[in-house]
């Protein structure tokens, strides 16, 4: 029989076995954009490399790899709801077969990730005919496009066909003839690039694809030096006035721990394997100039709606006449003429 002592040491363990204990909430990483759209995009790059991170890399891709898609409904309430929809879907199409690609262009599934969720994309004043919208990754590696359901569809058509012929990527088109500029690259590196187009062409014109163009970037050598000097006494005039105060470090959980460190390239100089698609001026260019191209919106199908305005504008101008609208092999020799033209 207890004595009222004992029962006293019971009541007191009992308290002290139960007493509530505050726990520190684990950190949730957020992704805070201007567009609701960007946030879910950040949230559904972040999202599926993690998910892809712990999926085995196979031997090969198999036929229902191109067929397949991960879709996840998301549900919050009261989280976040400043940057991000209560409510949203992110579906991704054939995963494996894009972490495939973008192994075969040397890109790291970690950078990928953090160059495009470390910080939101940017918004881009450029706008497509068809009015789709431009972004660009903070840090200026990857450009995004919104595209239609029927792009889609397209991209599906041809995927499987586009895997299997290429080792290399694609090049892109931007019309800049009006400005008067020249592509200044020597005869080596001018047959290579049409030699690779060529092949491009070809094989978009046996898809049956048409209205693509070339995406030109230039980067402008002499001007990128002078923004160097400029950023570096800036950087000393900020040192001079620190109140001595340090700047606080990355968290351990940021992204930014995972980029890869290389050393500092100066302007016009690029690491040829990670600009393995850049190429420099020759000589004799009157602008010290590094270029940067591919192809771009290869998603156009010849189907019967442009037979149709093919047929209707060959009527109305004449078969000799400048058509936008014609076939893809038509469109493809065209092109090419068109390219060579610029290339000196």
């Amino acid at each position: 029989m207890a004595t009222p002592g004992n029962l006293g040491s019971s009541v007191l363990a009992s308290k002290t076995k139960t007493k509530k204990k505050h726990f520190v909430a684990q950190k949730v990483k957020l992704f805070r954009a201007s567009d609701p759209l960007l946030s879910v995009l950040m949230w559904g790059v972040n999202h599926s490399i993690n998910e892809l991170s712990h999926v085995q890399i196979p031997v090969m891709l198999m036929p229902d790899d191109f067929k397949a898609y991960s879709k996840i409904k998301v549900d919050n309430h009261l989280f976040n709801k400043e940057n991000m929809p209560s409510h949203f879907k992110f579906k991704e199409y054939c995963p494996m077969v894009f972490r495939n690609l973008r192994e075969r262009f040397g890109i790291d599934d970690q950078d990928f990730q953090n160059s495009l969720t470390r910080s939101a994309p940017l918004p881009n004043d450029s706008q497509a005919r068809s009015g789709a919208r431009f972004h660009t990754s903070y840090d200026k590696r990857y450009i995004i496009k919104t595209i239609t359901s029927e792009d889609v569809a397209e991209m599906h058509n041809i995927l499987k066909k586009y895997h299997q012929a290429k080792e290399l990527p694609t090049l892109k088109d931007n019309d800049f003839i009006n400005e008067g500029q020249k592509i200044y690259i020597d005869d080596n590196n001018k047959k290579a690039f049409l030699e690779k187009l060529k092949k491009d062409v070809e094989f978009l014109a046996q898809l049956k694809l048409m209205d693509y163009s070339l995406l030109v970037g230039i980067h402008d050598v002499e001007r990128a030096e002078q923004e160097e000097v400029e950023c570096e006494e800036n950087d000393g005039e900020e040192e001079g006035e620190s109140d001595g105060t340090h700047p606080v470090g990355t968290p351990p959980d940021s992204p930014g721990n995972t980029l890869n460190s290389s050393p500092p390239l100066a302007p016009g100089e690029f690491d040829p394997n990670i600009d393995v698609y850049g190429i420099k001026c020759h000589e004799n260019s009157p602008r010290k100039e590094v270029y940067f191209m591919a192809i771009i919106d290869i998603l156009t199908h010849y189907d019967a709606k442009k037979k149709a305005a093919h047929a209707a504008k060959t009527v109305k101008h004449g078969a000799g006449a400048e058509i936008s609208t014609v076939n893809p092999e038509q469109y493809s020799k065209r092109f090419l003429d068109f390219i060579g033209h610029i290339l000196t």
